[in-house]
């Protein structure tokens, strides 16, 4: 059996950052991937926004590494020479009621370490967005955009300038945990048996699935996968934004938000469907409840102007109508595994967060 040190299972966003956190620190890391290709699920299909940290439990591991990725994102992305637009983001409150929410959400974001927002309104609202319909907003500067693909073609890049490789077609099928390291059971066009001293679960929604086919994890280690399912519709023309737009949050999502892509197209979404498996269809139908939400901040959205556009799933860990889970990831401490760390439940602001996340698997498993 071909003996191997760090295993690191999946190539989306945050696999990658924990393979290049792990070679950053001299280890010996191969990726196995079971597509054909880097962030083929869950890491290209989101709307490519580089959060602040704003929303997120206090104390929660999605503040936390919301706002460590967010300040590392940045400086890496103008080092490697990824294309990006910190493009700054505006809260719309269309109400009262919402503009006194504006108050609990700035006072979140600060307990976060967020200390850039600043509420406008009035004329200096209609200045900067004068086809927006907001009684305030709050503005949110360090908000942007990425080349998402650009940014994980850069974390590759890094991995393998220092000896990582990634395995592509090379699906894990099971995790056995020894007393000699964890056995990685792969299956795709060569099916094959190594023995790792380290390995990461960074297989996104598929990660519960695996952990629930790891020998050695009690049933308490398993959680619940659930998919919810977000749409995106396209606008045909050009957007009258020079910012992000984001409604008032509601409860399993961020609401239809307006976003740009870095050609400045404007796209919209995502809603929330809960499905039962991932599903990357788009039902034009849906598109009929956005046109009401956008209208809530942008009444002049001209008739028949959305198209589908794509779907993602968030790889959540609560079931639908209850509170939002926080990231979950369990290494050694938890499930008394040594050399094992499964990251599940990593949703928004995975992204934003990656380097962040990398950095503190990186710390778990410190030889």
């Amino acid at each position: 059996m071909e003996r191997l040190d760090c295993v690191v299972i999946g190539a989306g966003v945050v696999g990658l950052a924990v393979a290049r956190a792990l070679a950053l620190r001299g280890r010996d890391v191969v990726v196995l991937e079971k597509a054909r290709l880097i962030g083929s699920e869950t890491s290209s299909h989101n709307s490519e926004v580089i959060h602040a940290g704003i929303y997120y439990a206090a104390d929660s591991l999605k503040a936390r590494f919301c706002v460590e990725g967010r300040k590392h994102l940045y400086p890496f992305l103008e080092q490697h020479g990824v294309e990006f637009k910190k493009c700054g983001k505006l809260i719309v409150a269309t109400s009262d009621a919402q503009r006194d929410e504006l108050t609990s959400i700035a006072a979140r974001a600060a307990r976060n370490g967020v200390d850039d927002l600043r509420l406008v309104e009035g004329a200096e609202l209609q200045e900067m967005e004068p086809a927006l319909n907001a009684r305030a907003a709050l503005l949110s500067p360090s908000t942007g955009i990425l080349d998402s693909h650009g940014y994980m073609l850069a974390l590759q890049g890094d991995l393998e300038e220092r000896g990582g490789s990634i395995a592509f077609m090379s699906e894990v099928t099971e995790l056995e945990a020894t007393s000699a390291g964890i056995i990685v059971h792969v299956g795709g066009e060569t099916e094959i048996t190594v023995l790792a001293q380290t390995v990461v679960n960074a297989t996104g929604f598929s990660a519960p699935l695996l952990v629930a086919k790891t020998k050695g994890l009690k049933a308490k280690d398993v959680p619940t996968a659930y998919y919810a399912k977000g749409n995106y519709f396209t606008l045909t023309g050009r957007a009258p934004f020079s910012r992000l737009i984001y409604p008032v949050p509601e409860k399993a999502g961020l609401g239809v938000h307006l976003t740009l892509d870095m050609g400045g197209q404007a796209r919209f979404g995502p809603d929330v469907e809960w499905v039962d498996s991932p599903d990357y269809s788009v039902d034009p139908a849906r598109g009929d409840v956005f046109y009401a939400a956008i209208r809530d901040y942008w009444p002049d959205l001209p008739d028949d102007s959305l198209q589908p556009g794509y779907a993602g799933i968030r790889p959540k860990l609560q079931a639908p109508g209850e509170p939002a889970h926080d990231f979950r990831i369990d290494g050694p401490t938890e499930h008394g595994v040594p050399g094992l760390v499964n990251l599940m439940g990593i949703e928004s602001p995975g992204l934003t967060a990656s380097l962040a996340i990398g950095d503190y698997v990186a710390g778990l498993l410190k030889q």
